[in-house]
C-alpha cells in the first residue's frame, strides 16, 4: 500500500461513516415510529413531522453549508457539523417529549448534516489522487445507500431488544470516533475573500424549503387537486401551491445571484456554473439516481413490511442482498475498470435499476412472498453501486478544486430533491391506485352488498390507507360485518395492494427511462485521464 493510500484510507473511512450516520437514523426510525411516539407522548403524525422537518432543514441549508465550508475550510466545517450532529443525536436520545425531539432530531441534526455533506464531497477530492477518486466517491456514496438498506434492521433490533433511543446514542459514539479519526484529514485552505450572501441564503432556504415541504405533503394533501378535507387555495392543493411558490422564490434567488455578480460581490451560488454541461448533466443524473433508488427502496420496504407482513428485523434482513451487491459494484467497477467510460457505467447502472424494477413488477403479477424481491434487489444494488462509483466524481471534476464545497452543496440538494420527490410520488400513486383498485374490486365482487359498496365509495374517496392484513382484520372485526363480506374485502384489498405496488413501481421505472436519456451527455473519458470538454 502506498503512503497516499495509507493516508487516504482512514479519511475515507471517516467520510463514509459520516455519510452512513446521516442516512441511517431516518430509515431506522421508520420502523419504530409507534414506539417513539409512545415514548415522547405524541402520535404517529408528530414523529412523521419530525422526520419531514429533518429533511426540510437539511435540504434548505445545503447550499449555504457548502459556502460555509469555503469560508472556514471544509475540514473545519465537517468537524463543526459533526459536533452539532452529535449534540442533536444526544438530545434526541434523551428527549422526554416531542418538542425536545424536534430540537435535537429535526433542527440540530439537520444543521449538522447541511455542514457535513457538502464538505464530504470536497474532502474526498482533497485527500484522494485523481485516478482513485471514482472508487473513493463510490465507496462513500455506497455507505449512505447501505444505511438505507440496513437502517430498518438496525431500528428493528434496537426497538425490539433495547430501545429506539440506542440508535441515537450509538450515533453519538460513532460521530466521536469519526472526529478522532479525522485528525490527519487534509483540506484546502479557507478562502478569506468568501462572504455569505445573506439575502441569497434566505431566498435559497425559503425556496428549497417550500418545494421540499410541498413535495413531502403532496401524498397527504394531493398533488394538484386537494384530497377531501385537505387545505386548498382556489381549488388547488396546498402542496401544489407551496411547490409553485417555492419555484418562484428559487427563480427570484437566481435573479438575485446574477444581480450580486453584476455588482461585483460574492454570490452564494455562481449561476454561471450551470453553464457547464458536465456539471449540469451530473447534477441531473444524481437527482435521477436518488429518484430511482429512493422510490424503489421505499416501495420494497412497504411491500415486505406490510404486504408480506415481515417484522422490521425480517425486512432489514431481506434487504441485505441489495447492500452486498451495492458495495461490490461501487468498489469493484472503478478497481477493475479504471478507464471505463463514466457515461457507459451510468447508463448500465440505470439499465440495471430499470430491469430490477420491471422484473419485480412481473414477479408480483405471478405471486407474492418475500422471495420475489431477491433477484430484483441484486440488480438494483448492482445498478446503484455502479452509479455511485461515477456520478460524484464527474460532478466534482467539472469545476476547479476550490469550488468543490460549493458544488457539493448543489449535489446534495439535487439528491435530496430526487429522493423526496420519488418517495412522495410513489406514495401518492400507491394510494390512488389502491383506492381505484379496491373500489373496482368491491364493485365486481358479488359478496359485497350494493348498500355497503355505496357507503364504501364515499368513505374511501379520500384514499385507502396501505395497511397490513393484521390491521385490516382488526378494523373488520370492530365493524361487525358479515364474515363472508369481511373475507371478500380482505381478498380484494390484498389484490388491490399488489396491483397498486406494481403501478407505483411502473412510475419509478418510467423515471429511469427518462434518466437514460438525461445521462447521454456525460463524459466518455474518466476525469483525470484526458481533457473532458465542458459541452
Amino acid at each position: 500500500m502506498t503512503d497516499a493510500a495509507r493516508t487516504a484510507a482512514p479519511v475515507l473511512a471517516s467520510l463514509g461513516a459520516g455519510q452512513f450516520v446521516m442516512a441511517v437514523d431516518s430509515t431506522a426510525m421508520n420502523v419504530s415510529i409507534v414506539s417513539v411516539a409512545q415514548d415522547v407522548g405524541t402520535d404517529i403524525t408528530g414523529i412523521q413531522t419530525a422526520i419531514t422537518l429533518y429533511t426540510l432543514v437539511m435540504a434548505s441549508l445545503m447550499v449555504t453549508g457548502g459556502k460555509v465550508g469555503q469560508m472556514i475550510g471544509h475540514k473545519r466545517a465537517f468537524l463543526i457539523g459533526a459536533a452539532i450532529y452529535a449534540s442533536g443525536s444526544l438530545t434526541t436520545a434523551l428527549a422526554p417529549n416531542l418538542t425536545v425531539l424536534l430540537i435535537g432530531w429535526s433542527f440540530l441534526e439537520g444543521v449538522g448534516a447541511a455542514l457535513i455533506l457538502p464538505a464530504v464531497v470536497a474532502l474526498v477530492a482533497s485527500n484522494v489522487p485523481v485516478e482513485r477518486r471514482a472508487a473513493a466517491y463510490g465507496l462513500v456514496a455506497a455507505a449512505a445507500a447501505v444505511a438505507v438498506a440496513v437502517g430498518p434492521l438496525l431500528g428493528g433490533l434496537c426497538t425490539t431488544y433495547l430501545s429506539w433511543r440506542w440508535v441515537f446514542a450509538g450515533e453519538v459514539v460513532l460521530v466521536a470516533v469519526i472526529i478522532v479519526a479525522s485528525r490527519n484529514m487534509r483540506s484546502a485552505p479557507p478562502d478569506p475573500g468568501v462572504r455569505i450572501d445573506v439575502i441569497g441564503a434566505l431566498l435559497s432556504a425559503l425556496g428549497l424549503g417550500l418545494v421540499v415541504f410541498g413535495v413531502l405533503r403532496s401524498g397527504v394533501w394531493g398533488f394538484v387537486s386537494p384530497k377531501p378535507g385537505a387545505p386548498d387555495v382556489l381549488g388547488l392543493s396546498m402542496a401544489f401551491v407551496l411547490m409553485a411558490v417555492g419555484a418562484l422564490v428559487l427563480r427570484l434567488f437566481v435573479r438575485w445571484e446574477q444581480h450580486v455578480v453584476e455588482r461585483g460581490r460574492e454570490p452564494l451560488v455562481d449561476t454561471s456554473l450551470f453553464g457547464i454541461a458536465q456539471l449540469r448533466t451530473g447534477l441531473s443524473t444524481a437527482g435521477f439516481q436518488f429518484f430511482l433508488q429512493g422510490g424503489l427502496f421505499y416501495l420494497i420496504a412497504l411491500y415486505l413490511n406490510i404486504a408480506v407482513g415481515l417484522s422490521a428485523i425480517g425486512t432489514g434482513a431481506r434487504l441485505m442482498p441489495l447492500s452486498i451487491a451495492l458495495l461490490a459494484s461501487a468498489v469493484l467497477v472503478p478497481r477493475l475498470f479504471p478507464q471505463v467510460s463514466p457515461q457507459l457505467v451510468v447508463r448500465l447502472g440505470f439499465a440495471a435499476l430499470i430491469t430490477g424494477t420491471l422484473l419485480l413488477i412481473v414477479l408480483l403479477h405471478f405471486g407474492d412472498g418475500a422471495g420475489v424481491v431477491s433477484g430484483p434487489l441484486v440488480l438494483a444494488g448492482l445498478g446503484t453501486g455502479a452509479l455511485a462509483s461515477q456520478v460524484s466524481n464527474v460532478i466534482v471534476a467539472s469545476v476547479p478544486e476550490e469550488r468543490n464545497g460549493e458544488v457539493g452543496g448543489l449535489q446534495n440538494t439535487a439528491t435530496n430533491l430526487g429522493s423526496s420527490i420519488s418517495t412522495a410520488l410513489a406514495g401518492a400513486v400507491l394510494v390512488a391506485a389502491l383506492t381505484t383498485g379496491l373500489v373496482q374490486g368491491l364493485a365486481s365482487n358479488p359478496a359485497v352488498p350494493p348498500e355497503l359498496l355505496a357507503s364504501a365509495e364515499v368513505e374511501l374517496s379520500a384514499g385507502v390507507p396501505f395497511v397490513s392484513d393484521a390491521q385490516l382484520d382488526d378494523a373488520l372485526a370492530a365493524s361487525g360485518l358479515d364474515p363472508e363480506v369481511a373475507d371478500a374485502i380482505r381478498e380484494e384489498n390484498a389484490d388491490a395492494r399488489v396491483q397498486a405496488l406494481r403501478t407505483a413501481l411502473g412510475v419509478i421505472a418510467l423515471g429511469g427511462i427518462v434518466a437514460l436519456f438525461a445521462s447521454r451527455r456525460l463524459p466518455t473519458v474518466q476525469p483525470g485521464r484526458a481533457a473532458v470538454p465542458a459541452a
